[in-house]
């Protein structure tokens, strides 16, 4: 059998196993994996495996790169008759690639330093879109109606924004009287306003700027207006929450603590309809058929004073006179929970669910420490370590099972704070406490292939959020990372590598099942959610039926991954596993922000500009400038060309058809590239136009087809030498490609590039029967100088040809040279596009040989 045959058989056959499946699967993390960290999937199997070895794949040509024998059986688990954790930490390679385990394959697995850049402000897109008030960012028409309207206090000011709202009035018991309590988050499918939930929100916003300020950008206002207002984004978030949180605390001795979830249309008669009601912290049980078992205030007034105090440290910079005010309500509301300690439960309203939140200390000790920190009070400090003593170890951790926000917040940050004092004792102790905590959990996480322990509870997704800060805080703490595996488990496992092999976070990534239909409100099932949002996250089976008793199914088959342990529907009904949480998609600006900078710490954003996927453009703020060359039949400016980049010493790319490094008139060329260090690259294999040129929404060729020709190109290119993973980057012919072509090219591995729009520069092989589509070579020189004097050209791509037609007499590369000479005397920097797009490492591309070998 011929051997070209033989590949292409053994792809179908490779597509075929994964879609069809047998019995088996592997999950990894959908997201992918950063080129240095611990890298791991999970092999499960309904039949008896016995895998010693696995292999490291190309996604595009299927070249095995790797064979490992890392792998730990982890024997049955529920339904599964095999499970192992294949560990390919080694492999740091970067690209897109696949894992064959026996006759098992896993999804893309995409390994690279930029995996995580922009997901620090990523859940911040969520968390806007639950804003109550003005708010630019979002549109009403997919939001819930607003839910209050006043009357008696002075109202926003109108926007012409469609998504201004009007200012917001609750009622509060006993008398009712109107009171301004506008602003914050919808906190919940159903209304709701938690103070305690928001406040924690807010200081895991607050906390995550101050442990990794590099990673956060300024894109938006402080309204969401997506205009840059020179403070982080998170930044202004946060302030939104905080100046919410400020009406919640008007004096020393009243703290309203919820918004409830009812209209409340009888308190004031016809004056004022439709408004909701703000509980005031008595310290006694509320409600109204049903009581919560509140005895204090502490649990809800040290919430507010860590927000508070660490919001005065974080925005002194930014707003002086609002950090005064922050500072004084943050001593006032600690006081106050002095005054009450124990604990404010949320009160059950309409649906007589509620937060049965069992524990205040470990409020009152992260209150008591913020304070310190502000301050230098020692009296603050003596009080942390009181109360830090009195909850060595989150609760939640010493059980299998807890009840809804019982133990809450679900990590102690007054413990890390603490650890960090000046004093040795106290550091010994708190950073035991620490580890106390992630031991237990390390024994849960040893009896599942996921290395994953928490308790399978309503809000499990917030605890695994939990849970992974805590082991990133010890471990930065002392340098041991003997949970480190334990640690990328948890954000794997909120990323696909758990039995659905879905993402738990809406949009991210886009192309790896994250979720399609969270519940967001139970009386309007067609809002679609922004990116972002964590869902609540699977539940025993046991509890999912206690709390859940309508049938629920999945269209996406994944009843099949249901077991006794854990169940999670992708469906909008099922409001136990598929709820966002604004909460804990706040905690994820931690996670993630540290995993941002762990692969690239010094940017914060993908600075490149895209159009349908492709980049046309690199750093704007760079004043560099990108040549590209592409070839396919003419190559009559090749010397001119290269004499002009020697001359000048600039490095340029150059993307080629496959018929043209089959072309043995080419070899030279090819290989005199190849010595002046020049990037040699794919323009499809047979000059196939891939989408209408008029219309580029409109393909002109199928996926399979696409993936054929280009497999095609890199064969070619590797009879120079040229390896795939050397070559990350294709021009596509004519520059004609889509969302579609841009997909499918980075499901292999392969970034998409093109000219910027604007300079004609790709316009040097028109002719003048093109009429108005022809330019001269002096109108495109004339154009990309006129654009460099009005504009400028930073992180501009200038594409040009080989060669052209003999119908264009008019040949431009006689001028490039002087272009080139003219535009560096401009000050511009001629940079290859490894440097300039700064996706992906050009020295990580090289294959070691050692990596084939058995690791």
């Amino acid at each position: 059998m011929p051997k070209k045959i033989a590949l292409v058989l053994l792809s179908v056959f490779c597509i075929s196993m994964y879609t069809y499946s047998i019995d088996g699967w592997i999950r990894i993390n959908r997201l992918g994996y950063l080129p240095n960290e611990k890298k791991k999937a999970v092999l499960l199997s309904e039949s008896p495996q016995n895998i010693k070895e696995f292999s490291i794949h190309d996604a595009l040509t299927n070249e095995e790169l790797g064979v490992f024998n890392t792998v730990i059986s982890k024997g049955e688990f529920q339904s599964y008759k095999s499970t192992y954790i294949l560990d390919f930490s080694a492999f740091k390679i970067q690209g897109a690639f696949y894992i064959k385990a026996g006759l098992i394959y896993s999804p893309t697995v995409f390994i690279n330093k930029n995996i995580y850049l922009g997901s620090a402000d990523f859940s911040l897109s969520f968390i806007r879109q639950q804003r109550l008030g003005t708010n630019f960012a979002i549109d009403l028409d997919n939001q819930i109606e607003n839910n209050v309207q006043s009357t008696n206090v002075e109202p926003d000011k109108p926007t012409k924004s469609k998504s201004s709202r009007k200012n917001t009035t609750i009622i509060s018991p006993e008398p009712p009287k109107l009171i301004n309590v506008s602003g914050g988050w919808k906190e919940s499918a159903d209304g709701t306003q938690n103070g305690s939930i928001l406040a924690t929100a807010i200081f895991q916003m607050l906390f995550a700027y101050q442990m990794n300020p590099l990673a956060f950008s300024d894109k938006h206002d402080d309204l969401g207006k997506k205009i840059s207002n020179d403070i982080p984004d998170i930044l202004d978030e946060a302030k939104w929450g905080l100046d919410w949180l400020l009406k919640m605390y008007p004096n020393k001795e009243t703290i309203y603590h919820e918004i409830g979830d009812e209209l409340q249309s009888s308190a004031v008669g016809s004056l004022q309809p439709n408004v909701r009601q703000v509980y005031v912290a008595t310290g006694k049980p509320q409600g109204n058929t049903a009581k919560n078992h509140s005895n204090g205030i502490a649990s809800v007034a040290g919430k507010y004073s860590s927000a508070f105090s660490l919001g005065a440290q974080m925005l002194k910079k930014f707003y002086p006179v609002l950090a005064d005010t922050l500072a004084s309500k943050a001593a006032e509301a600690y006081q106050l929970g002095k005054k009450y300690p124990g604990i404010c439960q949320s009160i059950p309203l309409k649906s007589a669910a509620y937060a049965v939140e069992d524990d205040w200390c470990d409020d009152m000790e992260l209150a008591a420490v913020e304070l310190y920190q502000g301050t230098y009070d020692g009296n603050y400090l003596k009080d942390a370590t009181q109360f830090g003593r009195m909850e060595p170890v989150s609760p939640w951790m010493c059980s299998d099972t807890t009840s809804h926000y019982q133990w809450y917040p679900f990590i102690n940050i007054g413990h890390y704070l603490l650890a960090n004092v000046e004093n040795p004792r106290f550091q010994k102790e708190f950073q035991e406490n620490l580890l106390n905590g992630i031991q237990r959990m390390s024994l849960y996480a040893k009896t599942n292939p996921f290395e994953v322990g928490v308790p399978m509870v309503k809000n499990s997704n917030n605890l695994v959020s939990a849970l992974a800060t805590q082991c990133i805080l010890y471990r930065t703490l002392t340098n041991d990372s003997t949970y480190v595996n334990m640690e990328n488990g948890l954000i794997d496992w909120l990323l696909g590598r758990n039995p659905w092999g879905a993402s738990m976070i809406t949009g991210l990534p886009k192309t790896a099942n994250p979720p399609a239909n969270p519940f967001i409100n139970s009386s309007s099932k067609n809002n679609t959610p922004t990116s972002g949002g964590l869902i609540s996250g699977p539940v025993q089976k046991s509890s999912f039926k206690f709390q859940l008793s309508n049938f629920i199914t999945d269209s996406n088959g994944s009843e099949r991954f249901q077991s006794d342990w854990a169940v999670y529907h992708d469906n909008n009904e099922d409001y136990v596993t598929n709820e966002l949480s604004l909460d804990g998609s706040a905690s994820l600006a931690y996670l993630f922000s540290g995993k941002q900078l762990e692969g690239v710490p010094e940017k914060t954003a993908d600075n490149n500009q895209y159009i349908g996927g492709g980049i046309i453009r690199t750093d704007e703020t760079k004043k560099q400038i990108c040549l590209v060359f592409s070839g396919n039949e003419y190559t009559d400016g090749y010397k001119t060309i290269r004499q002009a980049l020697k001359k000048l010493n600039i490095k340029a790319s150059f993307f080629f058809t496959g018929d043209f490094y089959r072309n043995s008139k080419n070899s030279k060329i090819i290989k005199e590239l190849l010595e002046d260090n020049h990037y040699l690259g794919g323009n499809s294999d047979k000059n196939l136009i891939y989408c209408s040129m008029q219309k580029h929404d409109s393909l002109l060729i199928s996926k399979s087809r696409f993936i054929e020709d280009l497999k095609n190109n890199y064969s070619a290119m590797e009879k120079f030498g040229i390896k795939k993973n050397q070559t990350p980057f294709l021009l596509p012919p004519y520059e004609a490609y889509n969302d579609s072509i841009s997909q499918w090219s980075k499901e292999v591995g392969i970034q998409i590039i093109a000219s910027t729009p604007g300079t004609l520069s790709n316009s040097d092989t028109s002719v003048p029967e093109m009429r108005e589509n022809y330019f001269s070579s002096n109108e495109i020189y004339k154009r990309i100088i006129q654009l460099e004097s009005k504009q400028g050209l930073n992180g501009y791509i200038l594409s040009f040809h080989l060669g052209a037609d003999a119908r264009r007499q008019d040949k431009f590369y006689p001028q490039l040279y002087n272009l080139l000479l003219e535009l560096s005397k401009y000050g511009y920097d001629f940079v290859d596009l490894y440097k300039a797009t700064d996706i992906i490492d050009r020295n990580s591309s090289l294959l070691d040989n050692k990596q084939k070998k058995k690791n």
